[in-house]
């Protein structure tokens, strides 16, 4: 079985609903222009990329997908550093030592993650009155490179939504790239082999 994607870029999707002969994400990036302001002639691309990561999550729907297992994913400058890092929260199974024995239950209904149509989402008011949930969630920190990110532009010109575009399929690579493993072993739902 091939591995999920943890992450991909909607570029069917942008283009058919981008105006003016723009994808939706460009004309977002030109319009919001003044926040890559910061980030014209930086020596590393790590500003710019993180900002343009950001503006691609906050579409709607976002131009960056996600695996149904990804709660959410930002990109930042390590303030230890200046590197990139990321940070994703990642839907899981209950660990082990719950799964083992019921024992710990005391049959109060402990209920895992809703799902509508195979989506993992968040229990109801109701439902939280109705029974006890148990929602487990890994956190994911980790850096990433920084070898393919392009260059921040100079000042904002016509190249700026090119330059975030690209920045932002560099991200996504690289975090399919890191997570994708993961994805696809609590996808499978069984413990790895030794």
């Amino acid at each position: 079985m091939p591995e999920p994607r943890a992450f991909w870029l909607d570029e069917q999707f942008d283009r058919e609903h981008g105006t003016d002969g723009r994808g939706r994400y460009e004309a977002e990036v030109l319009r919001r222009i003044d926040e890559f302001d910061v980030t014209w002639g930086d020596i590393a691309p790590v500003e710019f990329a993180a900002t343009a990561w950001r503006i691609a999550g906050e579409l709607s729907p976002g131009f960056v997908r996600s695996h149904r297992r990804i709660v959410s994913a930002t990109c930042t400058r390590s303030p230890w550093d200046g590197s990139m890092v990321c940070a994703v929260t990642v839907v899981s199974g209950w660990p082990a030592e719950l799964t083992w024995t019921k024992q710990w239950q005391r049959d109060r209904g402990w209920r895992d993650w809703p799902q509508l149509f195979g989506q993992f989402t968040t229990p109801t008011e109701q439902d939280q009155t109705r029974s006890p949930h148990l929602r487990a969630m890994l956190q994911v920190q980790a850096p990433l490179p920084l070898d393919d990110l392009p260059p921040a532009p100079d000042g904002p010109d016509d190249s700026v939504a090119v330059t975030a575009r690209r920045a932002v399929a560099v991200l996504a690579r690289e975090l399919n790239d890191l997570l994708a493993p993961m994805i696809g072993q609590l996808e499978a739902g069984v413990p790895a082999d030794s």
